[in-house]
């Protein structure tokens, strides 16, 4: 069903893991799509062409979104591509793992960024040129409940984007402009797999509550329905994705 039709979003991150599955999900249901890349502009092309043959507009903006000049950018790149916004998705984000003990300013500085400093400022944007009605769908992680270990800095930054999204939802309610955050569990994507054995992934796995890491289509399936009107008296909220994880 095309329930997106005549809508468009920004899905930062989009080039590849959950994002390309989000961008193609929105697409399938008819919204034109911004591909946002911060670097690799090979795989945001082929995202596009994979819209494109879905009937449906699409474009590639690099953007660093840890600068907010980059984010303006991406802003008035789209507007002046499409003349409007209806949904921002939120997906781009770095993660590490360490004992806090071995944290450098540089990679707190770094992770905080990108994760907190980006999800901020395009909210920012989004609020100044979204259209009534709009979508915002923010990216937090099941981690923030879950005390591991080396994930100190990782959950500062995500626990962050769950209190801005609260109260950014309250703020833009006079627009009638939706603001939610997704938190994954474990989700088979580079992202995850980077810098854990086979023996933590598959101790990750057997958590959920179906013993199985999840995909990225069953993120992308949630953020489409967020992103539809049959959303619509949702706000605010905080949607755990995880399969029973947390």
């Amino acid at each position: 069903m095309a329930s997106l039709t005549g809508k468009v979003a920004i899905i930062t991150g989009a080039s590849r893991g959950i994002g390309r599955a989000i961008a193609l999900k929105l697409a399938g249901n008819g919204a034109s799509i911004v591909v946002n890349y911060a670097g690799n502009a090979g795989k945001a092309q082929e995202v596009v062409a994979e819209i494109e043959k879905l009937g449906v507009e699409a474009i590639a903006i690099q953007a660093d979104i840890s600068k907010v000049a980059d984010i303006q950018r991406l802003f008035e790149q789209t507007l002046e591509r499409f003349g409007k916004l209806d949904i921002l998705v939120n997906n781009a984000g770095i993660a590490f793992y360490k004992p806090i003990s071995q944290v450098t300013e540089e990679d707190f500085d770094a992770i905080f960024a990108i994760n907190v400093k980006g999800t901020y400022f395009t909210c920012q944007q989004a609020a100044q040129h979204m259209a009534e009605g709009g979508r915002i769908i923010n990216f937090s992680s099941s981690t923030t409940v879950m005390m591991l270990p080396t994930y100190s800095a990782y959950v500062g930054t995500k626990g962050a984007v769950e209190q801005i999204t609260r109260v950014l939802a309250k703020e833009l309610g006079a627009k009638a402009i939706a603001v939610n955050v997704i938190s994954p569990g474990p989700t088979d994507t580079e992202l995850f797999r980077e810098g854990k054995t086979q023996e933590q992934i598959d101790r990750l796995a057997q958590m959920a509550a179906f013993g199985k890491l999840g995909d990225v289509q069953e993120i992308a399936d949630v953020v489409a329905f967020l992103a539809s009107d049959e959303a619509r008296w949702i706000t605010g909220q905080n949607i755990r994705v995880n399969g029973g994880i947390a």
